[in-house]
């Protein structure tokens, strides 16, 4: 209720709040609507460049590995180039340790000083790379382990069926990058979670038979050299896995010495999707060592990355609609105030004032609205000196001109109707005849120019009444007028001149059925009187004759009532209202339309 009140008291007849508030609404959504698509551009930009960042990390963190990857498979490589080594490396794995050493001194003995020493060479591979943590030589002949925690002489570990499942776990084929064994990790007391190991097969150089494998632990944290300084604080999480979905290596270090909890969710996933929380994922697979890459960046660390972000958009746009907003309201208040000045001075000139003057002296449309305006009261004013007022007077001459000639035409017919009754019979209702003839006198001898409604169909009653008591039964009448209409003012002798019209010239003596019907009604604000009969039709030639003689000037002769109704109809209500005429078969209608207000001032207009 009380918006609608606002509606309409500040916004509903005022069309420059409406153009400002339309303008405002146009800005506000335009800016928004650019605002989000900009958003959204500048949100997928920052997406993208964190997901590249992220990816090019897992490129980093790929070519660590295969470089370790690659390191063992050269240090197998380097055996089987050289052929004394491969014979020492084969003696080694193929007899007991034991055998071996003698073998060795065997070789010193017989010249052979130079000849490579296995326990040697596998000793410098731990010393060749500060990332290695364990490395361990697998004789699948003797089933038995040699393992280096440090440069020096290994320990030695048996392995044999009956004491260990190493020589099964050892035969199976599996991924060259995996995470250290767990009887491994029991044999050797290893149970650091944060290593990884990378396997090669010796094989034979002569028989091609394979004779052991070379397992290389490494620190898994240490991988973390493989990313540059700055990347603390990268966003989301990178992970190696092994195949089986072990963990190789964590940036978090949550999932160190377990499987992956959402392992199976990350070969079904595509781009994006739900793991701790929803997230987008990225993966890359080394086919040789068997281990995959997976990046997952959170969503909502996107969307902390994108808060500042948001926060400058829509400050931005929260300036951009104030200023897009409050500049133009302020140039339409402007424009608003002169407008507003204008109609107040117009409302002004509307009620009469026709002195006052518009005082604006900018050059702009509004300005030369105004000294138009000026203009245009100063002739208004002349105009109405010199000639409204002497229109004024010609109309009421006009018109007083007019009611003198309807009254002693009207009256002079009366008589003759008497005069005719008398000599045609003696009949004894000529009292009541003479009774209307002595009410219609009175009334057409007042001086004033209008009368009601009521009084002018009271005459025509007394005037039908005349010719209903000469005709008795073969002329009849009725007057119907709305209650509301009764007191209204009309000019006198406004209807008398259409009855007499009828009686005159549409009546049929001969008839039994003669009949004409008054009504008044009120609709749309326009008073509408129609007087209709059933008496001799107008010709056409004749009916366009008389519609064209009642714009003509009076004369006496045929239609003198007719277009004398039809003249003071427009001298006193205006041009657009007068007598409308239409004729058939079936009888003849004289319709009058005039506005009701007009009516109600009908007095004062008479009077001017």
């Amino acid at each position: 209720m009380r918006l609608g009140k606002i509606y309409r008291n500040y916004i509903q007849n005022n069309l420059f709040v409406k153009v400002i508030l339309v303008f405002a609404l146009i800005v506000v959504a335009t800016i928004i609507t650019l605002s989000y698509l900009l958003f959204n551009f500048m949100s997928a930009q920052v997406r993208q460049n964190e997901l590249k960042e992220q990816k090019e990390l897992m490129d980093r963190v790929n070519r660590y590995l295969e470089q370790k990857y690659a390191g063992v498979e050269a240090d197998v490589q380097e055996i089987y180039r050289n052929g004394v080594l491969a014979n020492n490396v084969s003696y080694l794995l193929k007899h007991s340790y034991q055998e071996y050493i003698q073998y060795t001194l065997n070789e010193s003995s017989v010249g052979n000083a130079g000849a490579a020493n296995a326990l040697d060479f596998f000793g410098s591979i731990f010393d060749s790379d500060p990332d290695v943590r364990n490395v361990i030589v697998y004789s699948s002949e003797v089933q038995q382990l040699y393992v280096y925690s440090s440069p020096v002489t290994p320990k030695l570990y048996r392995t044999d069926l009956t004491h260990s499942y190493i020589p099964d776990m050892m035969s199976l084929e599996g991924p060259n990058a995996n995470i250290p064994n767990i009887w491994i990790r029991k044999t050797i007391n290893q149970w650091d979670t944060r290593l990884y190991s990378m396997r090669a097969r010796i094989n034979d150089k002569n028989t091609l038979k394979n004779i052991g494998q070379l397992l290389v632990y490494f620190d898994s944290e240490l991988i973390r050299k493989a990313l540059p300084q700055n990347s603390a604080g990268t966003k989301g999480q990178i992970l190696v896995l092994t195949p089986d979905g072990q963990v190789m290596f964590d940036t978090s270090g949550l999932y160190y010495g377990q499987k992956y909890p959402y392992f199976n969710r990350i070969s079904s996933l595509k781009e994006e999707g739900t793991l701790e929380e929803p997230s987008y994922i990225s993966t890359l697979s080394q086919s040789d060592a068997g281990y995959t890459i997976v990046g997952v960046m959170p969503k909502k660390e996107l969307t902390k990355a994108t808060a500042a972000l948001r926060r400058t958009i829509v400050l931005i746009s929260l300036i951009c609609i104030a200023v897009a907003i409050v500049i133009p309201s302020l140039v339409v208040i402007s424009i608003a105030r002169r407008t507003n000045k204008i109609v107040r001075f117009m409302r002004k000139v509307e009620g009469g004032d026709l002195g006052a003057r518009l005082h604006d002296d900018r050059d702009d449309e509004l300005g030369q609205i105004s000294s138009s305006f000026n203009d245009m009261v100063e002739e208004l004013g002349r105009m109405i000196d010199r000639e409204y007022k002497a229109e004024i007077r010609l109309k009421r001459t006009e018109l007083a001109a007019l009611q003198a000639r309807i009254n002693p035409h009207f009256l002079y017919n009366t008589l003759e109707v008497i005069r005719m009754r008398a000599m045609s019979r003696g009949a004894d209702d000529v009292a009541e005849m003479i009774y209307s003839l002595a009410t219609l006198f009175r009334n057409s001898v007042r001086t004033n120019a209008e009368c009601s409604l009521a009084e002018e169909l009271e005459m025509c009653r007394l005037y039908l009444e005349l010719f209903r008591i000469r005709y008795k039964d073969r002329f009849s009448y009725t007057i119907d007028c709305d209650p509301r209409l009764a007191s209204l003012s009309v000019p006198k002798m406004l209807l008398q001149p259409l009855v007499e019209n009828y009686i005159v010239h549409g009546m049929e003596p001969r008839r039994t059925d003669n009949r004409i019907e008054i009504g008044a009604s009120l609709a749309d604000g326009l008073v509408a009187i129609r007087v209709r009969n059933n008496g001799r039709p107008i010709e056409t030639e004749r009916l366009e004759q008389i519609r064209a003689d009642l714009n003509n000037p009076e004369e006496e002769g045929d239609s003198f009532g007719l277009r004398s109704v039809h003249s003071r109809l427009k001298l006193i209500y205006g041009p657009e209202y007068g007598v409308e005429l239409l004729s058939a078969d079936d009888g003849t209608e004289v319709t009058m339309r005039f506005p009701l207000e007009a009516g109600e001032k009908g007095a004062d207009k008479g009077d001017v």
